[in-house]
């Protein structure tokens, strides 16, 4: 169906590429636009990082992204994190542009898909982990069991503790992906309906006036809610990160 809202998720097939072991390895619309916020990316920081004397309104605003990350990182993590900068960097606007690409009618929203979201969640709890590791030996594992506790209540705070860990790339996955979906959706919905009114003219048509502004409303919040959920994912990202460098909290 046309007006089916849930029709905009689909991923498909652009090209096929190769197949492998009766496997078709296809280029899909999810990866074509992935692809495209990836060099919109890269374009829109080589515009901006032309350096100046005097700095012009893009170098301005490349100046102030990076700060804006920058301080983000020390002030959630501490000066000694600004290693992962990039990392934090790269992920914030890699979510941002994505989340604003889906806005166009047109385009493909990718975070709207879990196994995305799921990626960037693993793969930044994956960070933690090794780096935690790297730095601190097997000390690291001493985040599940803070220290100055009876011993009795370590077999509680442990299992929970754990759980707790093993919770974040799940809580940083669906959130991201079910505030895109619901969001989308309910743009769809309300469009229909106003146009599905319109469509019925005399006095009904009227009423089309309601779901129109409210679609104009949803609009404006989903823009809002695309950087929202691109910096919740950042400063989570940092928050974690925490347990790279205060081991025993």
């Amino acid at each position: 169906m046309a007006n089916d809202p849930m029709k905009q998720f689909e991923i498909k097939e652009v090209a096929e590429l190769f197949q492998i072991g009766g496997q078709t390895i296809s280029w899909t619309n999810s990866a074509f636009w992935m692809v495209v916020s990836a060099i919109l990316i890269v374009g829109f920081f080589a515009l901006t990082t032309k350096r100046k004397l005097v700095p012009g309104k893009m170098q301005s605003l490349g100046e102030l992204s990076y700060e804006f990350i920058a301080n983000m990182v020390k002030d959630t993590t501490g000066a000694e994190a600004m290693k992962f900068m990039p990392f934090v960097f790269t992920l914030f606007f890699f979510i941002l542009a994505a989340n604003l690409i889906g806005m166009n009618p047109y385009a493909f929203t990718t975070t709207s898909h879990v196994a995305v979201t799921a990626a960037l969640a693993v793969f930044t709890i994956g960070v933690v982990i090794v780096a935690g590791i790297w730095k601190n030996g097997f000390k690291w594992f001493k985040i599940f069991a803070p220290s100055g506790l009876p011993f009795i209540m370590y077999f509680i705070i442990i299992p929970i503790e754990i759980i707790s860990f093993i919770s974040r790339p799940i809580t940083l996955a669906v959130r991201l992906f079910a505030n895109m979906v619901a969001g989308h959706v309910m743009l769809k919905l309300f469009a229909i309906f106003a146009a599905y009114l319109a469509a019925k003219g005399g006095i009904i048509a009227v009423g089309a006036i309601v779901p129109m502004f409210a679609t104009v409303a949803l609009v404006a919040l989903e823009f809002l809610v695309a950087g929202l959920q691109a910096f919740v994912f950042a400063i989570l990202t940092c928050v974690y990160l925490n347990d790279v460098y205060h081991v025993d909290h």
